[in-house]
């Protein structure tokens, strides 16, 4: 049996590639029936993201799997034959393994370390296996890469330092406030980083959510969407007041909040903490704010100061993670070629103990009327030997095993103890 990984991701594909991809699965029983129909795959698994759309399988004949797999790629109908040519990759066995371990500890992500992805590995297998997709070796591999991945997030710290700008803003909010639970956040624009920090501020359990935005449908779109209410901007000094937190990413292009208006509401609030993140770009906050006390304002530019030193963390803490794969990777492979001897291990034993059962009947016949201990006392003394002669071979089976050339000893084991008699004809060989 062999291992197979095929699919396209965002260092071979661009994004509207992808999303044509993606496009295919909408309907996920559809897309496994179409998996199931196919006679070279025992087993699968389709998982997509928007940085990668993969389907893992077994097969018995890899070459015509991978053509499937690709052919089912390329049914979407603005997808040029030519088009996967760059894109599509295979990955076997041993680099398929650990393919899927990197993916589902976020070593494959475009952003390394990220939690997302294991939660969207996880989404996929339930849907495997509630379509009877999945068998004995995929769901082995499963959850061994969900240990693999937790192992990663526990033993490394691949995770533990912004890598985005939204992130790095929530990371400083913390280094001022300590716990950021309950914490009031106004929000000014209703961008894609005004969302982002606002789902890393509702993972961190803060408190009510403002959005104050020059669209005021927009702004209240995305206050809905996390419980909150959405104000104007004319509304902003008055909201000063309450806000612990004020993140703003417009594209006004001018000053929206000055210096002496954050004097007037400090004197107000008597002097509460008030956290201003200032990543719009021309600026949106006078950066004199910065000079009055309790006051912490920061800009893109130190927002990315602290991603770079990020990077800089997870890339070296992503080396200690590489290794935890290989090695778990490894031992994988090494349960996916013992699996392999089972049916010789198997074939052994059912030999060895119907050649015991007919020596022992034969032996009983010939010694005469004995008790039923003695008779036991036999039987455990036959059973017990075979156990003993059995013993070496099948550990050999298990542990020596030969990556070069994995098939010898099952060869070599099968021929010892003729276990395919249809081999020679069904007649031993002589002597």
């Amino acid at each position: 049996m062999n291992l197979l990984l095929c699919g396209v991701n965002h260092k071979t594909a661009p994004v509207a590639l992808r999303e044509k991809l993606a496009c295919l699965i909408p309907d996920v029983a559809h897309a496994y029936n179409h998996l199931k129909s196919w006679p070279e795959v025992s087993e699968s698994l389709l998982y997509t993201t928007c940085n990668r759309v993969e389907v893992m399988c077994v097969s018995e004949t890899p070459d015509e799997a991978a053509a499937r797999v690709r052919e089912f790629f390329a049914r979407h109908p603005e997808i040029a034959p030519g088009d996967l040519d760059e894109s599509f990759y295979v990955h076997r066995d041993r680099e398929a393994v650990q393919h899927f371990f990197r993916v589902a500890a976020s070593l494959d992500s475009m952003v390394v370390g990220e939690p997302q992805i294991l939660g969207q590995v996880k989404r996929a297998y339930r849907e495997a296996a509630a379509h009877h997709a999945t068998g004995p070796i995929l769901n082995r591999l499963v959850h061994k890469a969900f240990s693999v991945a937790k192992r990663v997030r526990g033993e490394t710290g691949i995770g533990d330092h912004a890598v985005s700008v939204s992130y790095a803003a929530i990371a400083m909010a913390k280094k001022i406030f300590g716990d950021l639970a309950g914490k009031n956040v106004l929000l000014l624009g209703a961008g894609e980083m005004a969302e982002l920090a606002l789902e890393h501020l509702k993972g961190q359990g803060a408190g009510k959510i403002t959005v104050a935005n020059r669209t005021l449908e927009r702004g209240v779109a995305l206050a809905r969407r996390f419980n909150g209410e959405a104000v104007s901007l004319e509304e902003l000094p008055e909201q000063l007041l309450f806000a612990d937190i004020l993140i703003s990413s417009t594209g006004a292009g001018d000053l929206l909040i000055t210096r002496d208006q954050v004097k007037g509401v400090m004197r107000r609030r008597k002097q509460r903490p008030l956290f201003l993140i200032d990543i719009a770009v021309p600026r949106d906050l006078d950066p004199n704010i910065n000079d009055l006390d309790n006051v912490y304002l920061y800009n893109i530019d130190d927002l990315n100061e602290v991603v770079q030193q990020g990077w800089q963390h997870r890339r070296h803490e992503a080396t200690k993670a590489e290794r935890l794969v290989a090695a778990e990777t490894l031992k994988f492979l090494l349960w996916l070629e013992t699996l392999e001897v089972y049916p010789t291990i198997i074939a052994l034993k059912d030999k060895a103990e119907a050649i015991c059962r007919a020596e022992l009947k034969k032996t009983l016949n010939q010694l005469g009327p004995l008790t039923e201990e003695q008779r036991q006392s036999l039987e455990v003394l036959t059973a017990s030997i075979t156990q003993k002669l059995l013993h070496d071979p099948i550990i050999f089976l298990k542990r020596n095993r030969r990556p070069r050339n994995p098939h010898q000893e099952l060869d070599l084991v099968r021929r010892l103890f003729h276990l395919d008699p249809d081999r020679n004809g069904g007649i031993p060989e002589k002597d």
